[in-house]
């Protein structure tokens, strides 16, 4: 028994795109009407501020409608759990400089 990678209603550019660039791909997706059934028609104030302020969750909330709990959900709560962790932010490191007096 192996693992199936199956999308039911949205597409698959969207399912592996939205790990990288999750704005983008609903902005596309909006544009393309290929997530009509997840979109309400009439775009509201709440979705846009959805989509800007937390669209991973959004994109968790599709999937969820559309497959429920499989590998794509999972796949993607683990990139949730990664940009919101820190995994995906650059470390900066400072040099110290200690003054001898």
């Amino acid at each position: 028994m192996g693992v199936a990678l199956v999308t039911h209603n949205i597409p698959l550019w969207f399912l592996v795109l939205s790990l990288f660039l999750p704005r983008l791909c609903i902005a596309l997706a909006f544009l393309q009407h290929t997530m009509g059934q997840y979109i309400p028609s009439a775009v509201g104030l709440i979705p846009i501020l959805v989509w800007l302020l937390v669209p991973r969750i959004l994109i968790l909330f599709w999937i969820y409608q559309d497959q429920g709990i499989g590998l794509w959900f999972l796949i993607h709560a683990i990139a949730l759990l990664l940009a919101w962790g820190g995994g995906g932010t650059r470390v900066v490191r400072r040099r110290r400089v200690e003054v001898i007096d």
